[in-house]
């Protein structure tokens, strides 16, 4: 009796291979078609190395070609910009430079102004103070003395109205200013 074949070709446990075209073994070990493997393995490794060095070497070569020319050019575009810009800069500080000069200048000059007329108004307002201190001073002394001379006659008065007072008589009026007088020079 046959038994049922299972769907992965076994037969009573043994797996059977399928017959082959080629017969036994791994196709590119077999010594008999070594030969024409070894010509075709010649023939697309020479026709890969025709195009590689015909279309696919060239096409590089040209890439990397204009991309170091690009580099270059993008480096020398970079320098002549950096000495734009150290240029651009060195006339910045130059302006810069300048223009604080210019306004250190403004600056003493219009402090050497100011000092002046303040030196001006200083003189002025001193020879101003000068005169109203003469005419005060002047003013001081005319007071002086006139109160000096009230200071006599009420001096004089007084010491009438104490003589009077003390003995009933009125004395001479040059005789207590000549008094006044005598003291006045002792003190």
């Amino acid at each position: 009796m046959a038994q049922p074949k299972s769907p992965a070709g076994l037969q009573e446990g043994l797996i059977q291979e399928p017959a082959s075209e080629h017969g036994g073994g791994f196709p590119p070990f077999q010594t008999s078609t070594f030969a024409a493997q070894i010509l075709w393995l010649a023939l697309a490794f020479g026709l890969l190395y025709y195009l590689m060095s015909r279309v696919a070497i060239p096409r590089i070569t040209a890439i990397l070609h204009e991309r170091q020319s690009r580099l270059s050019s993008d480096l020398d575009e970079a320098a002549r910009m950096k000495s734009d810009a150290d240029a651009a800069r060195d006339a910045y500080e130059t302006s810069l430079k300048q223009a604080q000069d210019k306004a250190k200048g403004i600056a003493q000059s219009t402090r050497d102004q100011l000092a002046a007329e303040a030196e001006a108004r200083r003189k002025t307002l001193e020879a101003d103070l000068a005169t109203k201190l003469a005419a005060s001073e002047e003013q001081i002394r005319s007071r002086t003395a006139s109160a000096m001379g009230n200071v006599r006659e009420v001096a004089a008065d007084a010491a009438t109205a104490i003589v009077e007072r003390l003995i009933g008589q009125t004395p001479d009026r040059a005789a207590v200013e000549a008094a006044y007088d005598r003291a006045q020079t002792v003190h």
